[in-house]
């Protein structure tokens, strides 16, 4: 292998690790603010990419994925109030087996909807043959799309939930929503306000990786095995964290094509997964929530 092929494996790497890591940004909102993990995230980045692609066709790109966006993150306040709310004290277990089911749901709904065909957006600038050229490794425009949308997210939630009162709040609800409730907060405004955030971030992702990698009705399972994996190696509920697990897990899956057929990349997150929770529950940054959700599952 040549150091330039080496290279354009590691920048492949870091493109899926960022699109990974936006996945996992999503657990991470919503497990901030609940406790809960939500594993209908991926569907809500399938969402978003799918309305995407069908309101682009009578609308101009940008408000066709600002309208993706608004409609993922009504679709994700839903969610919450029907099947999350009424709920009184669930366990981790009843709350990832109801997570699953809606997963299920939506996914089967969107195939009803758009059926079995894949589908993408347009570049947002540039297109497929005008990659950017650093000597021998070539990077899609899209890519720096990809890596400048994580980065302002990561930025974003940083501030929102260590700076802003409405951060703090949500950050109360999930450590003890008695507590928070006798100190005025609106715990169950909370919990909507953060599946409607972790949806729109899900949506927006599918917006922009959707020139890369495509979308279909079912594209949203693989991803949130991978947001969950990067989300349980960064530490649950540390966005900067997870920019890091995100990397790990996709330049490790790139690079494992080198010794394992192409087939076997997908059994790299579930190895990985597997491996963080025997040895190293609280993460590789070392974040003490996912090491209470081994203790809780």
């Amino acid at each position: 292998m040549t150091f330039a092929l080496l290279l354009q494996y590691l920048v492949a790497g870091v493109t899926y690790g960022a699109i990974y890591a936006i996945v996992a940004i999503g657990f991470g909102i919503v497990y901030n603010a609940t406790g809960i993990i939500n594993f209908a995230q991926g569907e809500f980045v399938m969402l978003g990419g799918m309305l995407a692609v069908s309101l682009q066709a009578f609308l101009p790109l940008p408000v066709a994925v600002l309208f993706a966006v608004l409609i993922t993150m009504g679709v994700g306040a839903l969610v919450e109030i029907l099947f999350i709310r009424w709920l009184d004290r669930p366990t981790v277990l009843r709350m990832i087996v109801i997570t699953i089911g809606l997963s299920i749901g939506m996914r089967e709904l969107a195939l009803l909807v758009w059926g079995e065909g894949v589908r993408s957006l347009p570049y947002f600038t540039g297109d497929a043959v005008s990659a950017l050229s650093v000597g021998d490794v070539h990077v899609s425009p899209q890519v720096l799309w990809v890596l400048g949308t994580v980065g302002v997210i990561v930025a974003f939630l940083v501030l929102f939930f260590g700076k802003t009162r409405l951060g703090r709040q949500m950050r109360a609800c999930a450590a003890n929503r008695d507590a928070a409730r006798l100190c005025g907060i609106d715990a169950k405004g909370m919990v909507t306000l953060s599946f409607v955030l972790a949806a729109g971030i899900g949506a927006l992702a599918g917006c922009v990786v959707s020139p890369i990698t495509y979308v279909q009705y079912d594209s949203g399972t693989n991803l949130a095995i991978k947001g969950f994996t990067v989300a349980v190696l960064g530490g649950l509920g540390n966005s900067a964290a997870a920019l890091g697990g995100g990397i790990i897990l996709g330049v490790i899956e790139s690079l494992s094509i080198i010794v394992l057929p192409a087939a076997y990349k997908d059994v790299v997150a579930i190895a990985l997964l597997l491996a963080i929770l025997v040895f190293r529950p609280a993460g590789v940054f070392g974040n003490a929530a996912t090491a209470r959700l081994k203790e809780h599952a």
